[in-house]
Parts: structure tokens; C-alpha cells; sequence
């Protein structure tokens, strides 16, 4: 498999975290690790990088996220408030300033009228300093056209592109 991401975007993620003395970490179900390999192929990218987990399954995003079985069941994994909690709970349990989630339906199956296959959330949460009620959560929905790799490379991109407005707000 051959994933073809903008190599500047990493980059520009890493400055603006440097920038603002910040840290990353990534709960990642359909792009499996890809936003926390574009992340490290940057040299230096310890200084700001914590964590990437690769949050697959059901049991997964409840084990080490904490996301509720209840929002599970009720909206399923492709959700914005799934992609809200595994943004929330990376954020949590890495204890970093920024947690970025992705959960998707890459395809070539998966897809319904609703939710058709290239469906994709996109999960910030950012971590105010304690006592500033600043911390916060926002999540995105794309429907991403193009086979399977077309659509996680695009949900990685989106992804860092989201977050670099985030950051920049």
C-alpha cells in the first residue's frame, strides 16, 4: 500500500505545536496509524508528539478511550459523537494539549444511503489550561470520494488540516 500525503502538512502541524508549546496525541479507526506516521516521518517530531492509537474496533475505543457503549450502540462508530469522545478521550489518557480522532467508512463496503462509503468524522479536543474553562471538543463530517487508500489519505489531510485551524483560531 503506497499512501500519498502532502509531506508539508506534517511540517506546518509541527511548527504551529512548537509555536505554541503544545502537544499531540491521535485515536485513529480508518486511517489505522497513517496520521501518526505522516506525524513522525518529521524529524524532531518528539518534541510535540506523544501518542498514536489505532482504535479499530469497538472494544478498542471503549478499552483505551473510554468511549461510551451507549453512544456506540445508539449512533454506531461512524458518528460524530464517537469521533468526540475518541478526540476527548486520546487528549485524556495521553495527557497532551491536543487529541485528534478519525473514525470513517474507507470502503469498498460499509456504506449505507445515510452514510455512504467515503463518510468520515474528524474529532479536536484541545485541553485548556486547568481553571480557564477553555477546554473544548468539535468534530467535522466529509464524504471523501475514491477507493479505500483516496479516502484515508484525504481523512489524514483533513485531519491535520482541521487541526492546524484549531490551532491557529
Amino acid at each position: 500500500m503506497h499512501v500519498d500525503i502532502d509531506p508539508d502538512l506534517p511540517e506546518r502541524v509541527g511548527d504551529a505545536l512548537r509555536e505554541t508549546d503544545a502537544t499531540l496525541a491521535v485515536a485513529e479507526s480508518c486511517t489505522g496509524g497513517l496520521i501518526g506516521a505522516a506525524i513522525t516521518a518529521v524529524p524532531g517530531s518528539s518534541d510535540y508528539f506523544d501518542a498514536a492509537l489505532a482504535t479499530y474496533a469497538y472494544g478498542a475505543k471503549r478499552r483505551h478511550l473510554g468511549v461510551n457503549r451507549e453512544s456506540l450502540d445508539e449512533h454506531g462508530a461512524v458518528s460524530e459523537p464517537v469521533a468526540l469522545e475518541m478526540a476527548r478521550g486520546v487528549r485524556d489518557a495521553c495527557d497532551v494539549t491536543w487529541g485528534v480522532s478519525t473514525t470513517g467508512i474507507a470502503g469498498p463496503t460499509g456504506g449505507t444511503a445515510d452514510d455512504p462509503v467515503g463518510t468520515v468524522y474528524v474529532g479536536i479536543a484541545y485541553a485548556g489550561p486547568w481553571g480557564s474553562e477553555s477546554s473544548y471538543a468539535t468534530a467535522s463530517r466529509y464524504v471523501f470520494d475514491g477507493d479505500r487508500t483516496a479516502v484515508r489519505e484525504q481523512t489524514v489531510e483533513r485531519a491535520l488540516e482541521d487541526l492546524l485551524t484549531e490551532i491557529d483560531a
